[in-house]
């Protein structure tokens, strides 16, 4: 009876011990990124649906330098941490601010690329400066570092209202359908849609805040990563880093 007591005991323990590994990026051999599929140039689907963008472009060549395959997860982006936190992705990979609030709940790799949070408006729009937003509905994505930026500057107690989107695409729509007079929104996704709809938005000369783009990992995994800020670094050194930038940005923007 001790002997089969004794084997139980192992093979349960090795169980526990595989399933506690399983969402380490190792498991199955497969890195789970989740993204928001409507945030370009970062990651979005093109006209045959497919998923592609910088930050697409920059996962997949990471991964495959770490040894993995890698699978896109479109996540709703208000639950992006709690996707993280509870197994079902492996990264948060998009466009991902680094912040420290968002220091308290997840990883952070090195950051990669700077961007920074700018307000947009119609082109023929008569607000010019922060200071005219005063009065105006301004838009922007919920629960984005966007929000953070309105939150602290000194013009949002003088703004009428405030109107949350689940993505840049509708906020955008909204304000040219002129429900948002303004809609706040990184530097890198904005500058995309100037170029792709020419003479429809432009910027203000003023941005509201700096910032950088991270990768995120679940609490508790520097194993993974490690392995990833590896691969980001001799994606860096040897080159290919600089060219996924220059096909999507015209230029080498990666943070070394």
């Amino acid at each position: 009876m001790r002997k089969k007591s004794l084997m139980f005991m192992g093979i349960l323990l090795l169980i526990i011990s595989l399933v506690g590994c399983s969402k380490s990026g190792s498991g199955d051999n497969e890195i789970i990124v989740g993204i928001d599929d409507k945030f370009a140039p970062m990651g979005f689907r093109d006209e045959k649906n497919e998923i592609v963008g910088f930050d697409i472009d920059y996962a997949r060549a990471a991964v495959e330098k770490m040894g993995y395959k890698v699978k896109f997860q479109p996540i709703d982006w208000k639950t992006k941490e709690s996707e993280l936190s509870s197994g079902r992705i492996d990264l948060i990979w998009n466009g991902y601010t680094i912040t420290d609030e968002r220091k308290e709940k997840v990883l952070f790799t090195k950051p990669y690329l700077k961007n920074s949070q700018v307000v947009a408006v119609l082109a023929d729009s008569d607000i010019h400066g922060i200071s005219d937003l005063a009065g105006k509905n301004v838009g922007l994505q919920a629960l984005s570092s966007a929000a953070d930026a309105l939150n602290g500057s000194e013009i949002k107690s003088q703004i009428k209202s405030v109107s949350e989107f689940a993505d840049n695409v509708l906020a955008l729509s909204d304000l040219k359908n002129g429900r948002v007079d303004a809609v706040i929104i990184d530097e890198v996704v904005i500058k995309y849609y100037m170029a792709k709809e020419e003479g429809t938005y432009k910027l203000l000369d003023e941005s509201l805040a700096p910032e950088e783009y991270g990768i995120g990992v679940k609490k508790g995994n520097e194993e993974l990563l490690n392995k990833l800020q590896e691969a980001l670094d001799a994606l860096n050194a040897d080159g290919t880093a600089g060219k996924i930038s220059e096909k999507w940005f015209g230029e080498d923007k990666v943070l070394k």
